[in-house]
Parts: C-alpha cells; structure tokens; sequence
C-alpha cells in the first residue's frame, strides 16, 4: 500500500461529467489499497471569469483580496469531488488550505509553501478517508495567530 498524491487541473474537473471520472480514476487507485490525496483546480474557465469579475470592480486587484476571491473556485471543486466519491461508496473528505493548515509565505497570487500540517490528513488517510484538497490556497504564516 503507498500513499499517492494526485493533482487535477481545471480542464479534467471543468465539468460534472469529468468530476465523476476523476473520481472513478481515484476510485481505482483506492481499490488497489493505496491510500490517496487529490489535489484540485478550480474548474476550467471558473479562475477567469472570478479574475475578470475582480477587474469589474478594481482595475487591478488588490493581490491579497484577489487570493481570497478567486481561491472560492477550488472550494467547489473539492465539496463535488468529494460528493462524487461519496456516490461511489467511498469515504472522503475535503478540505481548504486553511482547515489543512498549509502555511505559505506572504507573496499574495505566487505564494510558496513553507509547511504543512499533515495530523489531519493523516488522521483521515489511517480511518480509510480519500483526502481531497483545494490548491492554489494556504495561510499566510505572518498573519495568522500562534496555535
């Protein structure tokens, strides 16, 4: 049994049809034993249309509040991932950067990891929990409060 981190970009879950795929795809890996971790985009074409609504509203977005906006396309990926493995019989559980404690440097729209809280995700991987997980968002390691 391996632990196998998979990523799906917006184009392979830009629609319920390839979300249901995608999760059929997991769904073999997780028959096989392995424990999994998938990470998603926002659905094709949702990040577009979120940066254009920002622009709508301030010619150049301010970089901070474009992250929080434009983050809210990969959480609708993750609860229909989730939902899609659910209807499959699996159990599964999503998460947002934040709930996972991924922790990032300050450098809003390009921001690097620095750590990540793996207690969670190990926690649901062990009680045989698919973990699926919304990239492109974290938590900024200067402006959150200690533990």
């Amino acid at each position: 049994m391996a632990l196998i981190v998979q990523k799906y970009g917006g184009t392979s879950v830009g629609s319920s049809d390839r979300i249901k795929n995608v999760a059929k795809r997991v769904a073999r890996f997780h028959a096989k034993g392995h424990q999994l971790i998938v990470v998603v985009s926002a659905m094709s074409g949702e990040t577009n249309r979120l940066i254009t609504l920002a622009k709508e509203v301030q010619s150049i977005p301010d970089p901070r509040e474009l992250d929080v906006m434009v983050s809210t396309g990969e959480q609708v990926t993750i609860g229909l991932l989730s939902m899609a493995l659910k209807g499959l019989g699996l159990k599964a559980k999503s998460y947002t950067g934040p709930q996972v404690r991924i922790l990032t440097d300050s450098a809003h729209t390009k921001a690097r990891i620095l750590q990540i809280d793996e207690d969670k995700i190990r926690a649901d991987l062990d009680a045989g929990n698919i973990v699926v997980v919304a990239g492109f968002q974290g938590v900024d390691a200067e402006e959150i409060s200690p533990r």
